[in-house]
């Protein structure tokens, strides 16, 4: 537990942007705290949305990676194509997932700005 004290002028403009940012004070506070201690980024509910499917994808390939590198230590060869087909699924979420991710940085930044997204 932390205690801050903010002027009254201060308050209501984190009010406000908590208020924007559709959390909590609480929420938003501890938020902006953990990523100012470069901790974890300044997410909103949309771009949490967006990182759990992006990661129930990572783990659906991972499944795949993990059934095709059994397959191989037991001397069985993969279906043809199969290897490739999941490493370009692999490749195409983890280049989705870094776009994702610096779109999210941006627009956080511009949100505690106070900025229009």
């Amino acid at each position: 537990m932390a205690h801050i004290r903010f002027s009254p002028a201060e308050f209501g403009a984190l009010e406000e942007a908590a208020s924007a940012a559709d959390m909590t004070l609480s929420a938003f506070v501890r938020s902006l705290s953990m990523e100012g201690a470069g901790v974890r980024p300044f997410l909103g509910e949309g771009d949490r949305a967006v990182l759990g499917v992006l990661a129930a994808g990572m783990r659906a390939i991972g499944g795949n990676l993990n059934q095709i590198a059994r397959a191989i230590n037991i001397g069985r060869v993969p279906a043809e194509g199969d290897v490739a087909d999941s490493i370009r699924d692999a490749h195409g979420v983890a280049t989705a997932l870094a776009a994702e991710l610096a779109e999210m940085t941006r627009r956080s930044a511009a949100t505690r700005r106070g900025e229009g997204v």
